[in-house]
């Protein structure tokens, strides 16, 4: 049950934004299509993503867009930004591409820029990379994380088959901010209020009584509480990693650029450190 290797980012890409709307309090989204989309394809993975590119610093790049140009013509400071988002839908036939944006007020970089923005308006990106989707041979699924991992969480159980036994919970700040899902799967919506980030999360599946059977797991957020729950996972309850879709999207006190600069460091350092402990298989 070993997740379909990530596919890896292609070449920039443009776009334009057709529509946006204000699902929750705090999640915007946007729409962007146009014929520049003829040759993309995100219908593989339920977690695909785009990695968007905004200016640095107010700078002007030449046109046509091209990065291999940039990053040769243009100091390191002055490439592009880039901000990773999940693709909630992709609708081939109408070259739409919808992507779900948390935002808090005029904090971060895309979260804002989501607000603002406009149809027409060009956007260039890159991807898109993807590597899970609920396994058809699973007995049932757990899917977990906070609102950062809810636009893939909503495609995969819009992914299942009617009827396939499921377990989702998904934490957001308050009931404002829950959205529907077309999947007959009960989503388990947990209210942060006052709590630390996945704090709600990491009780809910220590609570839960698992299922018997193969379990394929989904879970994604802040980085602290994916290590509990990778913890419980792989080494408490033994579950193998190849059952396992589970890292940090984001980590508290960081933003993307500082994250991704660590990520690969503290994913490696806290695997070596769980898989030292897990069980043999």
């Amino acid at each position: 049950m070993a997740e379909r290797p990530a596919r890896k980012p292609r070449k920039a890409q443009s776009a334009q934004v057709v529509r946006t709307e204000r699902l929750t309090p705090h999640m915007q989204r946007v729409v962007l299509g146009g014929e520049s989309l003829a040759g993309f394809s995100a219908d593989t993975c339920t977690d695909h993503y785009v990695k968007l590119l905004f200016p640095a610093g107010g700078a002007t790049y030449p046109e046509p867009f091209d990065m291999e140009r940039i990053r040769a013509e243009f100091p390191r400071e002055q490439w592009p930004v880039t901000r990773t988002y999940t693709v909630r839908a992709w609708d081939p036939v109408q070259l739409e591409l919808t992507l779900d944006f948390v935002i808090h007020g005029d904090e971060g970089l895309a979260g804002p820029w989501a607000v603002r923005v406009q149809p027409g308006e060009t956007v260039h990106f890159m991807g898109p990379g993807g590597a899970y989707a609920p396994h058809v041979n699973a007995d049932w699924h757990l899917l977990v994380g906070d609102e950062s991992a809810l636009p893939a969480i909503a495609r995969s159980l819009e992914a299942l088959p009617d009827g396939t036994r499921a377990h989702a919970f998904v934490e957001v700040s308050g009931p404002q901010e829950e959205q529907k899902i077309d999947s007959d799967v009960e989503v388990v919506w947990l209210h942060r209020g006052d709590r630390p980030v996945g704090d709600s999360l990491v009780e809910a599946v220590r609570s839960l009584e698992f299922p018997a059977g193969r379990m394929h797991a989904f879970v994604h957020g802040e980085a602290h509480f994916v290590k509990e729950l990778r913890q419980l996972l792989r080494c408490d309850l033994a579950i193998p990693r190849e059952d396992l879709s589970i890292s940090g999207y984001w980590r508290l006190g960081h933003n993307e650029d500082g994250w991704q600069a660590s990520k690969r460091d503290w994913n490696a350092r806290i695997e070596a450190e769980q898989e030292s402990a897990a069980p043999a298989a």
